[in-house]
């Protein structure tokens, strides 16, 4: 790789010849401002806070946008004179001008980038006066988001977002000038479009202008309720983050702070979401085999991500057959906590308020789905990010750091590490082939490791000689990626039997509910990966580490459901989809 030296703020590095002066700044240990950059996914320029002074063969020094700039073999930097230091303060003090500056009531108060670069310059709020006092309306179509454009810097990180990092592109700019607005294109409501509520949107913005619909209140108010059996599952990427809510470093496990909290909380059942994720990979490895074997559609795809499940509708609406009719955990583990748990307590589903504790903003979308309703009422009532479960615990005034470890409660306890790696991308397929193997071949596996699938690349393929079957198999992670896949499959170009696709980058880990990091900790940490390995460390820990192992999953077999692919089990754990189109 060649190499060039570079000066900055008088500290000499040398750096690849294709590094931008922002990285070069971060490799000599100095730290400038962005506001719109997010390395690969949004490099434009646009919000100016990133300017710095350069020098290039001894000729005077002028601003340029670090974020952009490519460094030049001798180039000289200054990232903190007055001049720019100035500049850095109007800039801000302008987009204040246009901001609503409703700082205390805000859901990214204490936690948003503008915010904490106007601490840092000292700027004055009211040093322009906004030309325009109109209000502008808030977007709360879906079921999932709200735009607030009166907060909305102009960054456009969130475009980026959906249409270069996921390939979808329902939002843009629209108007021109001052009156430029981001929205869905010719200012329809969000929830006309093709959106598939990943929420990736979310976790780019920079400020306040979108959040997820906040549902901690209905949850307060079900606890409350002395008529109401309020119980909580929680889905296994959620102990690789909930921490960094509270300030603990990505990568902390945190599964018996999240218990002790939850039942300090009020839940009369607190849950491990693992146990309906090995229930679904015995469901869906049941039905993988009988397509296999019995001529069924292939390849079968997983349901597991509400996300990619919409997005499949809309985008893929000739391949909803090749969906696994297998429910997500989410919502199986609903159906089975009003059913079969209902029946052995005598509780009326009418009573039961069921809450899961997801990474994800589209399960907001899920809960609402058609055919999500075994006992006659909805399988799961309300879903929350981990986002608004940390804001849950802080409203309950619960010292989470304090706690003391506690487990999940009977008789949903029980989860194999399969069922833990189902929050990484990979995992739901490393998962079924643990299950699939061993029926096919008759006897336990030397190595339940299936690495292929592991990592965050984009797509992963495979191919497993298991007794006389050849089992092709591919991973894709965002929809881009899965867009890529499917045109793939589509045109013959390549063939398998069996994919799993999810429809974040990284999977369940990297979902539009996961607690949110600055542009600077996003740009340096690859924090799919640092939170998915809290996954696989835990299941390498465990002894069960398949899914036909758990005891749970054989009694609820014997005792309700009788074998997995049953009609009882079709009838509750198993759903239907939708030709949307788009």
């Amino acid at each position: 790789m060649d190499m060039v030296n570079v000066k900055i703020n008088g500290i000499a590095v040398s750096v690849p010849a294709d590094a931008t002066v922002l990285e070069a700044a971060k490799t000599a240990g100095v730290d400038i401002p962005t506001l719109c950059y997010l390395k690969d996914i949004n490099e434009i320029g646009a919000c100016r806070l990133c300017l710095v002074e350069v020098s290039e063969g001894g000729r005077p020094f002028r601003m340029v946008t670090a974020c952009v700039y490519p460094v030049s073999d001798g180039m000289e930097v200054k990232t903190n004179t007055p001049k720019i230091i100035a500049s850095r303060k109007m800039n801000l003090e302008l987009l204040l001008s246009a901001h609503e500056k409703k700082c205390l009531s805000c859901v990214r108060s204490t936690d948003c980038e503008l915010q904490k670069l106007c601490r840092d310059y000292g700027v004055d709020e009211n040093a322009f006066e906004n030309a325009k006092n109109e209000k502008k309306s808030l977007d709360v179509s879906t079921a999932f988001l709200v735009r607030d454009n009166n907060k909305c810097i102009l960054c456009r990180r969130c475009v980026a977002a959906c249409r270069d990092m996921q390939g979808i592109g329902v939002i843009g700019a629209n108007n021109r000038g001052y009156d430029t607005e981001i929205g869905a294109f010719f200012g329809k409501n969000l929830a006309d479009t093709s959106c598939v509520s990943c929420g990736q949107c979310i976790v780019a913005c920079p400020v306040g202008a979108l959040y997820e619909k906040d549902d901690t209140a209905k949850i307060l108010a079900a606890i409350a309720d002395p008529t109401k059996h309020v119980a909580i599952c929680c889905a296994p990427s959620i102990r690789a983050t909930l921490g960094e809510c509270f300030g603990m470093e990505p990568g902390t496990d945190v599964e018996g702070k999240m218990v002790a909290a939850l039942r300090r909380v009020g839940f009369d059942g607190v849950y491990d979401m693992n146990f309906t994720a090995d229930l679904t990979i015995m469901e869906e490895a049941t039905e993988l085999l009988d397509r296999i074997q019995n001529g069924g559609k292939l390849p079968m795809m997983t349901s597991c991500s509400p996300g990619w499940i919409k997005y499949c509708e809309h985008y893929f609406p000739e391949m909803t057959d090749n969906l696994s009719t297998c429910k997500s955990p989410q919502q199986m583990f609903g159906a089975v906590y009003k059913t079969y748990y209902a029946q052995k307590h005598g509780l009326d589903p009418k009573d039961i308020v069921f809450v899961s504790a997801i990474p994800c903003t589209a399960k907001k979308f899920e809960v609402g789905r058609a055919d999500q309703n075994a006992a006659g009422v909805p399988d799961v009532d309300i879903a929350v990010t981990t986002r608004e479960l940390g804001r849950l615990i802080e409203t309950c005034g619960i010292d989470f750091k304090a706690l003391n470890d506690e487990k999940f409660d009977n008789p949903f306890s029980v989860g194999s590490g399969a069922g833990v790696i189902f929050g990484a991308t990979g995992g739901v397929m490393e998962a079924a082939l643990r299950t699939a193997a061993e029926v096919i071949l008759g006897k336990p596996l030397e190595k339940v490791e299936f690495e292929d699938v592991r990592g965050t690349e984009g797509i992963k393929r495979a191919t497993y000689k298991l007794g006389d079957n050849t089992i092709r198999v591919a991973v894709a992670s965002g929809t881009k990626n899965a867009k890529k896949l499917l045109n793939a499959v589509q045109s013959g170009e390549e063939q398998y039997e069996f994919i799993e696709i999810m429809c974040c980058p990284g999977g369940c880990v990297n979902g539009g509910g996961q607690p949110l990091q600055p542009a600077s900790v996003r740009n340096t940490v690859d924090l799919r990966a640092v939170r998915a390995q809290v996954l696989y460390t835990a299941d390498k820990k465990m002894d069960l580490r398949k899914s036909h192992e758990n005891s749970m999953i054989k009694t609820i077999y014997d005792e309700y459901f009788g074998k997995p692919g049953s009609h009882k089990a079709h009838e509750i754990l198993h759903t239907s989809y939708v030709k949307r189109g788009l």
